[in-house]
């Protein structure tokens, strides 16, 4: 991965990684400072900046991905296509694309801003909470998903029927429906009517 001013100062000099900050907002949006990733997430939460993305195929199915069994926050379960947080002084938009470029393998043919959406969700089986001030963005992907194993069990691209199956039968993440539901508006500018989201 190409060093920028956003990733530089996310790794030291003899290859050991530095603690991972995200930036505290208030209820505006607006930064008001940082905290470690972790400590942002222990009970009750710290509202922090976020982004969610949603990446389609040329047939109008969403592209979800299994979280590795290895993260420390919701393991896997199912979610949308990639989520994250930006680094302190990283433009949501550019953290979108780099976090799907990095767990998926792939860069969105289009990435569009589909809002914002503000949650605060428990995670029940780790007690980690979601307090996030969340980026939504929709997009176009034409290149199959190769994950990095280490953030991704794996994928599957599902329309919207096939999307309600299986959330009826598996595990998915305690923020996927209000990220899904906040950017409906966008995807169903994105996917047309025929797609049925």
């Amino acid at each position: 991965m190409p060093i920028t001013p956003a990733t530089a100062t996310h790794s030291s000099s003899n290859g050991t990684a530095d603690a991972i900050l995200l930036e505290l907002v208030d209820e505006n949006g607006v930064t008001i400072g940082t905290a470690e990733k972790l400590s942002a997430h222990q009970p009750p939460g710290r509202l922090h900046r976020a982004f969610s993305v949603f990446l389609f195929d040329e047939r109008g199915r969403l592209l979800i991905q299994q979280r590795a069994l290895g993260k420390y926050h919701s393991p896997g379960v199912w979610s949308n296509t990639c989520c994250g947080h930006p680094y302190p002084g990283e433009a949501p938009f550019a953290a979108a694309a780099r976090r799907t470029y990095e767990e998926l393998g792939v860069s969105p043919s289009l990435l569009a801003e589909a809002g914002t959406v503000r949650y605060n969700h428990p995670d029940p089986a780790s007690g980690l909470v979601e307090q996030e001030y969340n980026h939504l963005f929709v997009g176009l992907v034409q290149a199959e998903p190769r994950p990095d194993p280490e953030e991704v069990a794996g994928t599957a691209f599902v329309s919207s029927a096939e999307l309600s199956e299986r959330h009826a039968r598996d595990t998915f993440s305690a923020w996927f429906m209000t990220v899904l539901d906040a950017a409906r508006p966008a995807v169903r500018e994105l996917t047309g009517p025929s797609a049925g989201w």
